[in-house]
């Protein structure tokens, strides 16, 4: 029986024993469940509804981590850089591509933090487009700060005009509102695949088309995507992208960001920030910036090559679960938590401000109250109860599908519930 089709309780407490039933089922026939046994923590009560901010650690990430350590930087000291550590932004670059993002060998690398690789990527889009006519920036209301604090200070830089989508927060940007606003004069388009907000999943691969239909580049920020939503970037043709590792990745606090470029722009990639590691041959030390060929010239600093290692094993992870296969269970969570948002929250007053249709959503949900606050959240937390809050009203609830189950959602959406019956 699907979860549309199960039969409701005519009573709270039925309604909350028939969700029992349903979560423990789920639980069962859950493919992924064995993978919830690899994150440290998930053998507590604690209900984790916040892996979309930041993941849970692998419970073989200590030992990765004291064996990079003991045995790399303890054991080869220096000699690691010429032995692995300077191709290993690539390295784990190329197995995103293939494991997460759809990508190809060579277009994505490992660098930096989200802020910085989204400017160098806008940056970037904005000297290949090569027309002083097309002098706009288009983005969205809603977009994370981040993007649109650059976007702002981009254009005062550089003297370009921003054309913004105004998007509902309930939902996020269509493919109507991006033909809208595109045009002659549009250099760049700057999206999020996920509002990190509403969770509302953008059209990706029809967005992109509609903005190089009107001859603009596209860089989508897949923060939220990354590692919950199926990709294939190639297949969709996108110019550039951008997303953490510290997510649905679960790279740890801090992790860097990837970059993804097109193969067909790498030739030409003009990124502003040049720095020793960018360059065609980083210890020559030469007078000079000349890049480095294909998409190693996007690296400018030397490597977090510590921040890297954690985000290895949740790679080799997903390649074994699929991602397809991690979608699939994202949209079963995230279907089960409406399902108990319309039987227990509902009737208190509670909206939900994220989309029903699954295809139109990513790994969370986010629910309105005029009672939500971050005061709210904070005497959750002291009940190891772990959601997030969003202003003005919002509590979101992210489920990581490797390591989130269904009962473990129940508990957590059974938690706002009480606070709301105080």
């Amino acid at each position: 029986m699907s979860i549309q089709q199960q039969p409701v309780a005519g009573n709270a407490e039925d309604a909350v024993a028939s969700l029992q039933q349903r979560a423990a089922g789920l639980d069962r026939q859950d493919r992924l469940a064995h993978c919830r046994s690899l994150f440290i923590g998930t053998d507590t009560p604690l209900s984790y509804l916040d892996g979309n901010s930041l993941g849970r650690p692998l419970r073989r990430t200590p030992e990765d981590v004291a064996a990079f350590i003991r045995d790399g930087w303890g054991g080869r000291l220096i000699r690691g850089w010429d032995e692995e550590w300077l191709e290993l932004p690539q390295a784990i670059g190329d197995q995103l591509g293939r494991a997460v993002l759809g990508a190809s060998p060579g277009q994505a690398i490992i660098a930096d933090s989200t802020t910085v690789v989204l400017y160098k990527l806008i940056r970037a889009a904005l000297a290949a487009v090569q027309d002083a006519d097309r002098n706009e920036l288009v983005l969205d209301t809603e977009n994370f700060p981040t993007d649109r604090y650059l976007v702002e200070g981009i254009a005062l830089e550089e003297g370009l005009t921003l054309r913004w989508i105004e998007t509902d927060p309930a939902a996020g940007v269509t493919v109507d509102q991006v033909r809208q606003v595109t045009g002659p004069r549009t250099a760049v388009v700057l999206l999020s695949h996920v509002a990190y907000r509403s969770g509302h999943l953008a059209d990706l691969p029809a967005i992109t088309q509609a903005a190089h239909d009107a001859g603009a580049l596209v860089v989508w920020d897949l923060c939220h995507s990354a590692g919950s939503v199926e990709l294939d970037l190639d297949g969709a043709g996108v110019d550039f992208a951008a997303g953490c590792t510290y997510k649905y990745l679960n790279g740890g606090p801090g992790s860097p960001a990837f970059a993804y470029v097109n193969q067909r722009h790498l030739a030409t990639l003009n990124q502003p920030i040049w720095g020793w590691m960018g360059r065609k041959d980083a210890f020559e030390m030469a007078a000079g910036y000349e890049p480095a060929p294909g998409i190693r010239g996007f690296l400018s600093g030397t490597p977090a090559i510590f921040g890297m290692l954690a985000m290895r094993g949740t790679l080799d992870l997903i390649e074994e679960a699929t991602m397809a296969a991690i979608r699939e269970k994202s949209v079963r969570l995230t279907t089960f938590a409406i399902e108990i948002f319309d039987e227990l929250l509902a009737p208190l007053g509670v909206e939900l401000a994220t989309p029903r249709e699954p295809a139109e959503r990513g790994s969370h949900i986010t629910l309105d109250h005029p009672s939500f606050s971050k005061e709210t959240v904070a005497a959750m937390w002291e009940g190891d109860v772990i959601p997030d809050f969003r202003s003005p009203r919002g509590i979101r609830v992210g489920l990581s599908p490797l390591s989130t189950s269904f009962e473990e959602v129940l508990h957590g959406m059974l938690a706002i519930r009480d606070r709301l019956q105080g």
